[in-house]
């Protein structure tokens, strides 16, 4: 990966692949297991994700599954998942790309 010039492409970076991380996690995932318990499982989740980041850096753990990294764009994932839910667009859009959970 080629480092950016400029923080706003930094920026646009991390955003791309938050965008890669949610396609690829919507093919697995679909929409049931946030419909299930809305905002506040998402809540849930971020506080999950959090928690375990804080514990490996306030513990000085090297991470055995995924990146502190992924850990992050996760958390930023489901932030952008709430602001989707809270406008209603969550649940009555579907993929522009077909996935497994929208055939």
């Amino acid at each position: 990966m080629k480092s950016p010039k400029y923080l706003d492409e930094a920026f646009e970076e991390v955003c791309r692949k938050m965008v890669e991380t949610f396609k690829k996690k919507h093919k697995d995932y679909g929409k049931g297991n946030i419909l299930d318990m809305g905002e506040l499982g998402i809540a849930f989740r971020i506080s999950e994700k959090f928690n375990r980041i804080k514990n490996l850096l306030m513990n000085g753990k090297k991470p055995v599954n995924e990146s502190i990294e992924d850990s992050w764009i996760d958390i930023g994932v489901y932030a952008v998942i709430a602001i989707l839910l809270k406008r209603s667009w969550f649940k009555h859009l579907e993929m522009k790309e077909k996935t497994s959970s929208n055939r």
